[in-house]
């Protein structure tokens, strides 16, 4: 038994499988993350831009909303209501049964 591990090679570790193992490319250094670091932008004075900017850039994310449709709200809505009244049976159903365990228990001499 001792001579097949004596025969046997050294297990090679796993070798890793990430994208930057399979293209060949090397360790992230200092120097290359600093290199390809952004740049922050010159534009504003301070974080947020100022209290001029606010109302456009509301205009502006507002169009990029995708509104649902009058069928998609109906449907969300009554999934809404649906989903609350399962939680009110279910809080309403543990109440009940807590109070009348209670009431046994303090009743029941």
């Amino acid at each position: 038994m001792s001579e097949d591990r004596e025969n046997q090679k050294p297990a090679q570790p796993a070798r890793p499988t990430g994208k930057r193992q399979l293209t060949g490319a090397g360790p992230v250094t200092g120097d290359s993350y600093v290199a390809k670091r952004a740049e922050p932008s010159k534009e504003q004075d301070g974080p947020g831009g100022g209290v001029a900017s606010y109302l456009p850039e509301v205009v502006t994310e507002m169009r990029k909303v995708i509104w649902p449709t009058a069928q998609q709200m109906i449907t969300y809505t009554l999934v809404v209501f649906a989903f609350l009244i399962v939680l009110t049976v279910l809080v309403a159903g543990v109440d009940f049964l807590a109070g009348a365990g209670v009431e046994w228990a303090l009743t029941s001499k």
